[in-house]
């Protein structure tokens, strides 16, 4: 596959091995690092034997110092910068935002030389972070987290970024909101310049069941981030970390410090809903996630979400959002 057929598509012609070059920053997210990884290694070879068969991969620094993730897990580079050219990819592996220099200037400078050469460049959870940073997401949209797209914005306000779906491949750009959507965006690459079968093994030994599309909207963005006012967030957190048992709501406003006519008067203020309006929205949204994304019984479901049968959780859903909960996950399946 030639690399401008990123953006095509085009399987006609794939190389003999997808080979991969990664770049960890400082702090960087062991876990999607592995997944990525892991998903080339077992698609690479043939009953687990971790061959490199049908893809090489190497991780890339400027020394051999061992580089440590934010879990405090250490991985040592096994290259130095080589020729970009050698890579189908480049990953940027990122990590904490809180780090000031999660890349050195020499590791810039190697990804600005691998993007005039016309090599693609993926931003793994904030690994996209970096490439804005060095000006190599321009005139390409950036996919994030719900969690760092405020951060994303308010760091490069002139660039299109969204958190809506786990990932993305722009030209020869691609971002991934990080997690196990990196398992997503390499079983797509795996698919692309190897093929189906050896995308369907890996998934398969990592005990996933199907791979998620660019199309695949991110599992949950919690209510609250819709919302500035402090206290309406912490009043939200706490609903969702009691979503099956349940909270009153004077103990709700007793936890972040106002009466209960007080949390009343700031919710309609800042949200137009009651607080136990707001209550029933965060467990139909977590109901709404359940549904497009797993495969639990109904029951189950209602109760997750503090309802004592599915009937009455079945009317609340059909309220909120216009279908039945059999008719969302219907709906889900079918775009799936």
């Amino acid at each position: 596959m030639r690399r401008e057929d990123l953006r095509t598509g085009d399987t006609t012609v794939p190389p003999k091995r997808l080979k991969v070059g990664f770049v960890l920053a400082r702090s960087f997210t062991l876990s999607a690092f592995a997944l990525f990884v892991d998903t080339l290694r077992l698609a690479s070879d043939e009953a687990d034997r971790s061959g490199r068969v049908l893809a090489d991969w190497q991780v890339l620094g400027s020394t051999r110092h061992l580089i440590t993730s934010s879990c405090g897990v250490q991985v040592a580079p096994t290259s130095d910068f080589v020729d970009p050219s050698r890579f189908n990819y480049i990953v940027v592996v990122g990590g904490l935002l809180c780090v000031e220099r999660p890349v050195d200037q020499e590791t810039v400078a190697f990804l600005k030389r691998a993007s005039i050469q016309k090599v693609p460049l993926i931003g793994l959870c904030t690994g996209s972070f970096i490439l804005a940073d060095a000006g190599l997401m321009t005139r390409h949209e950036t996919c994030v987290s719900w969690l760092h797209a405020k951060s994303f914005r308010e760091r490069f306000p002139d660039l299109p970024v969204r958190s809506d779906r786990i990932f993305n491949l722009d030209r020869q750009r691609g971002s991934c909101a990080g997690g196990s959507s990196a398992a997503d965006m390499a079983a797509l690459l795996v698919r692309r310049y190897i093929s189906r079968e050896a995308e369907r093994n890996a998934l398969e030994v990592l005990q996933i069941e199907k791979s998620r599309s660019p199309a695949d909207v991110q599992p949950r963005r919690p209510l609250h981030e819709n919302y500035d006012d402090a206290r309406v967030k912490a009043a939200m957190i706490t609903m969702e970390q009691h979503l099956e048992d349940g909270i009153s709501i004077p103990a709700l406003a007793s936890s972040v410090g106002l009466s209960r006519r007080q949390l009343e008067r700031v919710f309609l203020e800042k949200t137009g809903m009651s607080p136990a309006q707001a209550y029933t929205r965060v467990r139909m949204e977590r109901a709404k996630s359940l549904l497009a994304h797993s495969r639990l019984p109904m029951i189950e479901i209602a109760l997750d979400v503090g309802f004592e049968n599915a009937s009455h959780f079945t009317r609340t859903f059909k309220r909120l959002f216009g279908q039945t909960p059999s008719q969302l996950r219907a709906a889900t399946v079918g775009v799936h």
